[in-house]
């Protein structure tokens, strides 16, 4: 495994792309070929029950290849982007030390990003704030908030939903901390990137479809997800006494089933915004994707088909 597009090479894999690409099937065989461990990035997939919804890996797939940061967290824990990011570092200093490939799977392009180039120390929670904005939010609704965010910062807006509590939060934390200076983001950036300490590069696979196709898939995962068992998935969830606003459950799909189960929604409304809200997301994440000239991209079906999925991607 020496010489041109050797592993040795790219001691770190990722395999990204949009939802419903096959990053799990692709990642697996990869894991096979190359004799590496896969770390999951996916925000979702961390929380122990949240397994359907989040297009969590299939025992059967979990057999296949040693997996990290699968079913690590409870829902009702908090983990942000810097301690994601601590904790796949750690994942990936320990498949390194035993001679493996780590394989980073998943869709969520900032933390990869973040692996790569560091992420800078945001600040903490800031209750009396978050108490303020919520005594806002009851009084007169989330899009009083959601307006008030999008006057002061249209870019991070954007990239939130008006009802999304927790992220809405955070977004004003953000604003609220953002007098640090430069210089001291840079050496926190620094030391929080396992790739800059280490010298390490990433060999980038991404997977793509035509946009028709991977909507159409999109749609036909809603389907299979709701036929084996999400609505049920997520009663269980509630039964629990699980607050609904917690943050993985206002993740995409959850929030949907959770609005119909509160009587908020029809189930059909529920679902058409579900395959809607996902359609959106996958655009988001091509359009992140699309910003990195290292990314390789491929077409699932010819990766899965290939006798040497290695040699098919160098």
């Amino acid at each position: 495994m020496r010489g041109k597009g050797s592993v040795n090479k790219f001691p770190v894999v990722a395999v990204i792309g949009p939802t419903a690409t096959g990053k799990t099937a692709v990642s697996i065989k990869l894991a096979q070929r190359l004799k590496g461990e896969i770390i999951n990035l996916d925000s979702v997939q961390i929380y122990k029950g949240l397994d359907i919804g989040s297009a969590k890996p299939s025992r059967e797939e979990l057999s296949k290849a040693v997996h990290h940061l699968i079913d690590i967290r409870e829902p009702w824990e908090v983990m942000d982007a810097a301690s994601f990011i601590r904790i796949a570092s750690r994942a990936i200093d320990i498949v390194l030390g035993k001679g493996k490939v780590p394989i980073l799977v998943g869709g969520t392009g900032f933390y990869l990003k973040s692996l790569e180039q560091g992420l800078s120390v945001l600040p903490g929670a800031m209750p009396w704030l978050r108490r303020y904005l919520q005594e806002m939010i009851t009084e007169k609704g989330h899009q009083t908030v959601y307006s008030l965010l999008l006057s002061l910062d249209p870019e991070r807006a954007q990239r939130i939903q008006p009802n999304d509590t927790y992220r809405l939060f955070r977004a004003f934390e953000i604003l609220m901390g953002g007098a640090a200076k430069r210089s001291k983001e840079d050496k926190d950036k620094q030391n929080l990137s396992i790739f800059i300490q280490k010298g390490l590069r990433i060999f980038k696979i991404g997977l793509m479809f035509q946009r028709d196709l991977l909507y159409r898939k999109i749609d036909s995962r809603v389907e299979q997800m709701l036929k084996n068992g999400f609505v049920e998935e997520v009663k269980g969830l509630l039964s629990q006494g699980l607050n609904p606003s917690l943050k993985p459950l206002q993740s995409i799909g959850y929030r949907h089933i959770i609005s119909y189960l509160l009587n908020e929604k029809g189930f059909s409304q529920a679902v058409y915004e579900m395959k809607r809200d996902t359609r959106r997301y996958a655009k988001r994440q091509i359009t992140w994707f699309k910003k990195d000239p290292e990314i390789r991209w491929f077409h699932p079906k010819g990766l899965l088909e290939a006798h040497d999925i290695w040699k098919a991607v160098n």
